[in-house]
């Protein structure tokens, strides 16, 4: 079985956090996620978060701490297996959000309250849950 890694940025505003809605015509579009991305060969997943935050939003952060890993199979039934590692992250300097629209197409601070209500994969709510 092939595996696929993930590593997202739990980016927050004292009790909001950063999430991205999926463009139209991209993998989930409409559905709501954090800025993250997949794990390049030989790329510490600590990099890719900080890497990714930076490609979507344009903020600059810093990984503080892990704060959730999840694993699931492919939802499109493929033989692969997906593993995701959720970090807090710290902003660098105070920047406007700035989005990739090649990937998404809207941005909310919100709550986990707020979060619960959008369309959003299971790894994230599960994540809100904890």
């Amino acid at each position: 079985m092939e595996e696929k890694h993930l590593a997202y940025c739990w980016i927050a505003r004292g009790e909001r956090v950063l999430f991205l809605r999926r463009a139209a015509g991209v993998f989930r579009a409409g559905q709501w996620e954090l800025p993250g991305g997949t794990v390049e060969p030989g790329e510490p997943d600590e990099t890719t978060a900080v890497r990714e935050a930076a490609e979507e939003t344009g903020l600059a952060v810093r990984v503080t701490a892990e704060l959730a890993r999840d694993e699931w199979p492919d939802i499109a039934g493929r033989d692969l297996r997906i593993h995701a590692v959720v970090h807090g992250v710290e902003e660098i300097g105070t920047r406007e959000v700035v989005l990739n629209p090649a990937e998404h197409d809207d941005f909310a601070w919100l709550t986990r309250a707020q979060a619960r209500e959008l369309p959003l994969p299971d790894h994230f709510r599960r994540l809100l849950d904890r």
